[in-house]
C-alpha cells in the first residue's frame, strides 16, 4: 500500500471507482494540509470522508482522527455508519487490525496511539477538538458551516500544529465563519473544491423538490443544489444560514416551561398553525390545520394541552388576536388554558427601533438564532417562510418594518401567507424570548487570529 495515495487505497483496497470529484479530492488530500469542499446534498461526500478516515488510520502511525459535527445525530447516524459499511468492506487481514466501537475506531496493536473519534462540536462543548496531541492528525469537520465558531477559537492551537491535516466538508449555509473564510479571504492558505449536485447523476433526485418546495431562485436552492453560499440579502430578516445550521443542533435545554403560539387563520388559504418552543428547542414541526372554526381551533389546542404532561403543559399559549383569534382566545379562557392574547398591530417595547410588536417579534426571533445554542427541527415549510420575509426602513424614523403577510402573498405567490413563521414569532411574546440563558464564559473573550487562520 502507498502510503501517500489515498486514492490508489479506495480503488485498489476497497474495489471502488470513485466519481471524478471524489478522485480529484482524495488527490488533493494525499499533498494538502487543509482540504475545504463546499457542495450540495447527496454527492457521496460522507463516503469520501470514510475514505479518508480509513486510509489516514491504516497508513500513518501514531496517528489521531477527531471527528465533529454540530449534532451527534449527525455523527451517530450518518459517519459512523458510512464508516461502518467502508470498514466492513476492507480485506480481512486490514479489518483484523481495527476494533470498531459506536463513537470510536481504533488500532488493536495501538488503541491509544491509533484511533478516531467521534466528537460533538458546539457552542455548549466548544472543546471537541481541544487536546489532541500526536506526530500525525486529521481533523475532519463534518457540514463545518454549521459548527460554532467558539469550536474553531478554542481548538486553533491545535490546528496549526505540525502535522495536523484538516478536512471540512459541507453545505455553505452561511456567509460567516472559518468555511466561509476558507474560500475567500483565506483563500490562500486553503485547498478548496466546489461539488454541484447537478454534477453528480445519482445527486439530483431531491433537486425537483428542492425546486417545488423552495423555488429555482431561492437561497436554499443554491445550499443545498448547487453549492454556492446564499446570496448576501441584507433584507431578509432571519437568513438561512443561521436557520440551517440550527437544525437538528445538539443543545443543553434550558430550565424553563414551553410557549405555544397559536395563529388563527383569516380567511381564504390561510391556515391555522401551532408552534412549541421551550427555550432554546422548538420541540416540534409547526403543526397547521385549515378549514376550522374558533371553536373546532380552540378544542385542537385545548385538547393537546390536556395531554401535556406537568412539565411539557405551556405556561402560555399566545394566540394572535387579529380577525378570528379573539374568538379562540375566549373559548380557551373558558376552558382554564393559560392563554393570552397578542394584537402584533400594538407598539412594540422598544419604540424608537421598530414601528409594531409583529417586527419586534420577528426580530426577536433572529437574535434567538444568532445565539447559535438554538435547536429546531428540520421542517421545511417553517424554513422556507422564516428564511424568505423581508423588512425595511422606510420614512426618516429609521423604524425596522417587516413584511406583511398580505404583500408577502403578493410577491410569493406560490408560497402563500407565513402562518408557521407567524405561529413561531408569537413564541417570543412571552417576554421577548428574554430567557434567561447560562452565562457564555466565551463571549468576553477577544477573538485573535492564528497563524493557522490568518
Amino acid at each position: 500500500m502507498s502510503r501517500p495515495n489515498p486514492l490508489l487505497f479506495v480503488t485498489e483496497v476497497l474495489g471502488v471507482t470513485p466519481r471524478p470529484w471524489q478522485a480529484e479530492a482524495l488527490t488533493r488530500f494525499a499533498t494538502e494540509d487543509r482540504l475545504a469542499i463546499r457542495s450540495g446534498h447527496g454527492i457521496g461526500k460522507t463516503a469520501f470522508i470514510s475514505w479518508c478516515i480509513l486510509w489516514f488510520l491504516l497508513t500513518h502511525t501514531p496517528c489521531k482522527i477527531p471527528v465533529t459535527a454540530n449534532s451527534s445525530d449527525q455523527l451517530s447516524d450518518v459517519v459512523w455508519p458510512e464508516l461502518a459499511h467502508w470498514y466492513r468492506k476492507l480485506p480481512k487481514v486490514l479489518q483484523s487490525q481495527l476494533e470498531l466501537q459506536t463513537q470510536r475506531l481504533y488500532l488493536k496493536a495501538e488503541p491509544e496511539e491509533g484511533f478516531a473519534v467521534a466528537r460533538t462540536g458546539s457552542r455548549e462543548r466548544p472543546e471537541a477538538l481541544q487536546g489532541f496531541q500526536s506526530p500525525n492528525l486529521l481533523f475532519v469537520i463534518e457540514e463545518a458551516s454549521g459548527i460554532h465558531e467558539s469550536v474553531f477559537e478554542v481548538a486553533q492551537g491545535a490546528l496549526a500544529s505540525r502535522g495536523a491535516k484538516v478536512l471540512m466538508p459541507g453545505n455553505p449555509t452561511r456567509t460567516s465563519g472559518l468555511f466561509y473564510d476558507a474560500f475567500h479571504k483565506l483563500r490562500e492558505r486553503w485547498s478548496v473544491m466546489h461539488v454541484s449536485s447537478l454534477d453528480v447523476p445519482t445527486a439530483t433526485g431531491h433537486v425537483e423538490d428542492i425546486v417545488a418546495r423552495y423555488g429555482i431562485d431561492s437561497n436554499v436552492y443554491r445550499v443545498r443544489v448547487l453549492g454556492d453560499f446564499p446570496t448576501s440579502e441584507d433584507d431578509v430578516v432571519v437568513p438561512l444560514g443561521l436557520v440551517e445550521a440550527a437544525l437538528n443542533r445538539d443543545v443543553v435545554p434550558l430550565a424553563v416551561k414551553p410557549v405555544w403560539g397559536v395563529d388563527v387563520a383569516r380567511y381564504g388559504d390561510d391556515r391555522s398553525t401551532l408552534a412549541k418552543r421551550q427555550g432554546n428547542r422548538l420541540l416540534e414541526e409547526v403543526q397547521s390545520w385549515r378549514n376550522k372554526d374558533t371553536m373546532q381551533t380552540a378544542g385542537i389546542v385545548f385538547e393537546q394541552y390536556m395531554e401535556c404532561t406537568d412539565a411539557s403543559r405551556p405556561v402560555e399559549i399566545l394566540v394572535d388576536v387579529i380577525g378570528m383569534g379573539a374568538g379562540v382566545v375566549d373559548r380557551l379562557k373558558e376552558l382554564g388554558a393559560p392563554v393570552r392574547g397578542v394584537n402584533v398591530a400594538e407598539s412594540p417595547s422598544v419604540k424608537e427601533r421598530y414601528r409594531r410588536l409583529r417586527d419586534e417579534l420577528w426580530f426577536a426571533a433572529r437574535e434567538w438564532f444568532e445565539g447559535r445554542d438554538v435547536s429546531m427541527p428540520d421542517d421545511a415549510g417553517l424554513i422556507s417562510e422564516l428564511t424568505s420575509v423581508k423588512y425595511d426602513v422606510p420614512g426618516s424614523q429609521g423604524k425596522l418594518v417587516v413584511e406583511s403577510k398580505d404583500k408577502m402573498k403578493e410577491r410569493l405567490p406560490e408560497m402563500g401567507s407565513p402562518d408557521l413563521a407567524d405561529a413561531f414569532i408569537l413564541t417570543f411574546a412571552s417576554g421577548l424570548s428574554r430567557i434567561e440563558r447560562p452565562p457564555d464564559r466565551y463571549s468576553k473573550r477577544r477573538r485573535r487570529g492564528s497563524s493557522w487562520s490568518a
